[in-house]
């Protein structure tokens, strides 16, 4: 097993060289796109001398001043009054302690305002309690911990020495954070001001130790609902901070909330207090988008000898926090830290890195400064990497797989189940992280081999910041080359495990391409990774390209099988640990599966298959867009060169290539497109138009739902069963998943007329033998709502409705139903009720293996005789082949789901054909609702091609299991190959080069309403060659096979040829246009 994943060296050859900045770099200077121009970034980042604005405050205080308390001293005596009479505080004392309490804590006026005599003779309390505690314990330690929490507000008080992080300590801001900050959301948000005592702590054995207090308080707004866009700070602040805010304070959070609500990311800003070596650090960002920040932020200049004076939070209405956090040089630091005025820039540019995963898996390393915070998020990355790559099969199975037959049920089964308990319990994500916790030190040797690599010194002398430690150290230690690695592994695991474990750090070096990682502005941490690590055993179809991106938020990949690539990004979500687990197990599985079944379904198109696949972390399933955003920008991150010194630097780009990626909507992101498209073209790439498909009419997009795409492909097929069956529509009983609610669903029963007799989606089943109401699914359909809204009235007296909350259901026949839930999940594998045809337009993938199979076959016979799989991956292949054994008509996704693929193809064509201005007077819908004549007619030709594309397929399957007998799922695989092979194999052909003939295929691929507004030439010009070159390929080879079929000789192909020859040599034009007959 340990075989299965080596490094490949495609990036490992780089690692010892001492000068990586000479290496190919990701600069405007190499790869600059003409007309490019500078563009807004994710994140800003603010540092003395960058921008026009002063970066020196002239304020000695701390930026708040507290209204001053009139009745300090008389409550002062009251407290004194009410301690004493307690007796819990020798009389003598009391005194003492109160005044200290009021006046040597740093506590502002605000508290002693806010708190009643009551709480504060509590507070005084456990202060005293805590003191008297200290005598009793053997090393005489003063620890004080106070707490008190309520509903609108908290406090906190707690000894820390300044500049350490106490992993044994209070946790008071990792609690507070989680408590307040981390869901603080609108009118329930809540703000915080913390101060470290002026004096030392009386009587303690630490000399250096102090108390830190914090308060909290729920945020009261001026302007709780803020119009849309509206940023004026004295409309959105809390009424208490505009209250003590100084003029200076308002400015500089004003500039703040201009420049959040426009960016993806964070807003970094430090500020001089002049005439001090202190700094004031402000960091803005979106509620939500940054959980645990607060407290990591201290871990991180903690690491560089710094500690805060005093902290604040505050909260705006319109959904933006932002942090102050004053910063001096802890108390002697300086001895073996650099000093402040150099370490300020590094924990300044370090604080993107730390918004990306606040808290890392190896954070304990870092706060006891084993790792850097870069080595540590490093190790947190690849620690993902490693559970996706790691769980592999190995040789074993590989040689136990060519010995067993796999025609036989039997033996197919059981190596199925093989291979699923092998891959879930040979490594977890916790044992993977308990092998890496135990080797720092490799850790460090390794990311040094990663940063010699991939880090980019840009500006020598002249950077405006000093490097990070890592980077220092990158330059006093010896960065080890791959094959030392590899002995020094192999002498420090303990055991195969580890050295395995171990070595995936090694592959993960070799396999970077590029990366963000060093980009001193990004959300989350994107990196371009080269496939050839994949075994070939469990991976067949080799990867083109592949991104990882991980965040606190999400991990996600996108995989492509060809340069030219294009498919929809999901956001998977899970409803459970214990879902969540089995999600991650699978998630690159699945991401590689949905890909490569998009590279079948796109024989007809230019583009190769590419899927994304976004995995929501199990404590942020509510972080769709957030993690759609992060996603999107950091992988825009890794295709744009930079433009921004300091804030985009350049990188290494080991690809050496340009990268365009085509993507569109999926499970959970049809409602986010409009913004990648924007987001797009507001950072400059000149691909916005065609980065994205599914998007808004208004941005020049084809809605796949609205027109019913997809769904044309699907009934294709069901209506070509019908045809070559000689079936009445209206007389087939129909099973459907996927409800009137959703894109396929819903159009699959706006667009047939079966007599449905049972429907599955997410709220339940809904079954009638003598047929569902038509009349009522319609108006579902048409309305988009579950079968739970549903008329049951409208039921026969033989149905019923089922909804997965419901227990203990008796139907008709008198069978109870315990478990709603359960019902649903399995209600396709009942064989008590009877069908002509299923449609899957929903649920999960391998909703039906090789297995749960047998519940559809009896004596030998499929229970349903056709299936037409809509919904992407819902059958196993193996199932499929088991299905079709036993007599079931079956059509694989990747036959019948392809319209939608069909529709964002041309909708990227005429994106990439039509200039900016072109573009939105044709194919953009007006702001006043106008649609263009073009755009009509538009979408009315590419329905057509989509179900002229489906006959020709489907024709071709047909006939070739009439010809041989070959299971069709086999067929459809066997067609997509054939052609994709063809397609590959004639783009590098000389036939491209002859221009007559070139000019001529185009004719006939290209929609005719393109080139008669555009133009040949114009589209020529304008579309990059290499998608040029994918178009007339996939025609070329489509047309070819679906006439000849998958099997044709090469003399076919001549005479195939010849025919198109002798054409072009008539001057006759195409003899193909789409609407005609397929053979040329």
């Amino acid at each position: 097993m340990a075989s299965s994943l080596q490094p490949n060296g495609t990036a490992a050859d780089h690692a010892a060289d001492p000068n990586p900045a000479q290496q190919k770099l990701l600069d405007p200077q190499t790869v600059r796109t003409p007309g490019r121009q500078p563009s807004p970034q994710p994140t800003h980042l603010g540092v003395s001398g960058d921008s026009h604005v002063s970066h020196v405050l002239s304020e000695s205080g701390p930026g708040y001043v507290a209204p001053t308390f009139e009745g300090k001293e008389q409550q002062m005596e009251r407290v004194m009054d009410a301690v004493e009479e307690k007796g819990f505080i020798p009389a003598d004392l009391v005194e003492t302690e109160v005044k200290w309490f009021y006046n040597e804590l740093g506590i502002d006026d605000m508290y002693f305002s806010t708190e009643s005599a009551d709480a504060i003779v509590s507070h005084i309390h456990s202060l005293y309690a805590a003191k008297v505690a200290a005598y009793a314990r053997d090393d005489k330690k003063l620890e004080i911990r106070l707490e008190k929490e309520a509903a609108d507000h908290a406090v906190y008080i707690d000894t820390s020495r300044p500049g350490i992080s106490n992993l044994q300590g209070s946790g008071f801001e990792s609690r507070m954070e989680s408590k307040y900050f981390d869901g603080s959301r609108g009118l329930h948000s809540y703000r915080m001001e913390s101060f470290r005592s002026k004096s030392k702590l009386p009587d303690a054995t630490d000399e250096e130790a102090s108390l830190r207090c914090y308060f909290i308080y729920q945020s009261v707004f001026k302007n709780q609902n803020p119009a849309p866009g509206e940023t004026r700070i004295e409309e959105l602040g809390d009424e208490r901070f505009l209250q003590k805010a100084t003029k200076n304070t308002l400015d500089i959070y004003q500039r703040i909330l201009d420049v959040v609500a426009v960016r993806t990311g964070p807003v970094i800003d430090m500020y001089e207090i002049e005439g001090t070596r202190e700094k004031r650090l402000i960091v803005g960002f979106k509620q939500g988008s940054a959980l645990g920040l607060f407290a990591a932020l201290s871990d991180l200049y903690h690491y560089y000898g710094l500690t805060s004076s005093r902290k604040y939070i505050e909260q705006f209405s319109n959904g933006i926090s932002i942090m102050s956090i004053y910063l001096v040089p802890a108390p002697g630091s300086e001895t073996n830290h650099a000093p402040i005025e150099a370490s300020i820039h590094q924990v300044t540019k370090e604080i993107s890195l730390l918004y990306c995963v606040p808290q890392n898996r190896f954070q304990h390393h870092f706060i006891s400064g084993r790792l850097s915070l870069q080595e540590s998020i490093y190790a947190h990355c690849v620690w993902v990497f490693v559970q996706h790559f790691l769980n592999r099969l190995g040789t074993e199975y590989n040689t136990l797989k060519s010995v067993l037959d796999m025609s036989n049920n039997v033996q197919a089964e059981l190596l199925s189940k093989l291979k699923k308990r092998l891959r879930n319990e040979t490594f977890t994500a916790d044992y993977i992280l308990e092998i890496i916790n135990q080797y720092p030190d490799l850790i460090r040797s390794l990311y040094l081999s990663f940063a010699s690599t991939h880090y980019v010194h840009t500006r020598g002398e002249q950077d405006d910041f000093l490097p990070t430690l890592s980077y220092l150290r990158m330059k006093v230690d010896r960065v080890l080359t791959d094959d030392e690695h590899k002995d020094l592994i192999s002498k420090s695991a303990v055991n195969e495990h580890h050295e395995m474990v171990m070595t995936a750090f090694r592959v993960f070096n070799s396999a970077v391409l590029k990366t963000n990682f060093y980009t001193p502005t990004k959300v989350a941490l994107s990196f371009r990774l080269n496939p050839s690590f994949l075994p070939a055993e469990e991976y067949p179809q080799p990867l083109y390209g592949m991104f990882l991106v991980i965040s606190s938020e999400f991990r996600g990949f996108h995989l492509r099988f060809r340069d030219i690539a294009r498919g929809g990004i999901r956001i998977v979500k899970s409803r459970s640990r214990e879902s969540y687990s089995i999600n991650a197990r699978l998630l690159f599985d699945e991401n590689y599966n949905l890909a490569n079944t998009q590279q079948r379904k796109n024989k007809d198109i230019p583009e190769g298959g590419s899927k994304g696949v976004i995995l929501l972390d199990l404590q942020h399933q509510d972080k769709m867009q957030v993690a759609f955003e992060k996603y999107i920008d950091s992988i825009i991150d890794l295709l744009l060169p930079p433009h921004s010194p300091g804030i985009k630097d350049p990188i290494v780009d080991l690809y050496g290539k340009e990268e365009i990626l085509f993507m569109g909507p999926d499970e959970n992101t049809a409602d986010l497109v409009n913004w990648a498209t924007e987001h797009a073209r507001e950072r400059g790439a000149p691909w916005w138009k065609s980065f994205f498909t599914g998007k808004s009419p208004k941005l020049g997009g084809i809605p796949h739902d609205h027109y019913g795409m997809t769904t044309l492909s699907v009934r294709e097929y069901v209506l070509g069963i019908y045809r070559k069956l000689g079936l009445e529509q209206s007389e087939v009983r129909k099973l459907q998943t996927g409800g009137p609610d959703g894109d396929l669903g819903s159009n699959e029963i706006l667009l047939s007329s079966e007599k449905y007799t049972a429907i599955v989606d997410g709220s339940g089943v809904l079954i009638d033998p003598n047929g569902i109401d038509r009349p009522e699914l319609m108006r579902l359909a048409k309305n988009r709502k579950m079968i739970i809204e549903f008329d049951v009235s409208k039921l026969s007296k033989d149905g019923y409705r089922v909804l997965v909350d419901d227990n203990n259901v008796t139907l008709p026949s008198g069978e109870v139903i315990n478990n709603g839930t359960t019902f649903r999940n399995t209600f396709h594998l009942r064989n008590q009720e009877h069908y002509d045809v299923f449609v899957p337009c929903g649920g999960r993938p391998e909703s039906i293996d090789f297995s749960s199979a047998s519940r559809l076959i009896s004596e030998g016979k499929s229970t349903i005789p056709y299936i037409v799989e809509g919904a992407n991956l819902f059958i196993t292949q193996e199932a499929k082949l088991r299905l079709e054994k036993a007599g079931c008509i079956v059509f694989k996704d990747a036959s019948a789901n392809k319209g939608g693929v069909t529709s964002s193809s041309l909708e990227v064509l005429a994106a990439l054909s039509f200039s900016d201005a072109e573009f939105l007077s044709h194919m953009c819908v007006q702001p006043d609702g106008t649609v263009p004549q073009f755009y009509q007619e538009y979408v009315k030709g590419v329905q057509a091609i989509i179900q002229q594309n489906a006959r020709f397929e489907f024709e071709a399957i047909w006939r070739e299991h009439e010809a041989s007998g070959t299971p069709r799922s086999l067929l459809s695989d066997r067609l997509s190959e054939a052609i994709t092979k063809m397609d590959e194999e004639l783009q590098q052909t000389e036939l491209w080069e002859n221009v007559d003939l070139r000019r001529s295929v185009l004719e006939d691929a290209l929609p005719p309403l393109l080139l008669r507004d555009i133009g040949l030439d114009k589209i020529l010009e304008r579309v990059p060659e290499n998608y040029l070159r994918a178009i007339f390929g996939s025609f070329l080879a489509s047309r070819f096979i679906y006439s000849m079929g998958i099997s044709a000789s090469p003399v076919s192909f001549f005479a195939f040829m010849n025919h198109r020859m002798a054409s072009v040599r008539r001057g006759s034009g195409t003899s193909v246009r789409r609407g005609s007959a397929v053979r040329t």
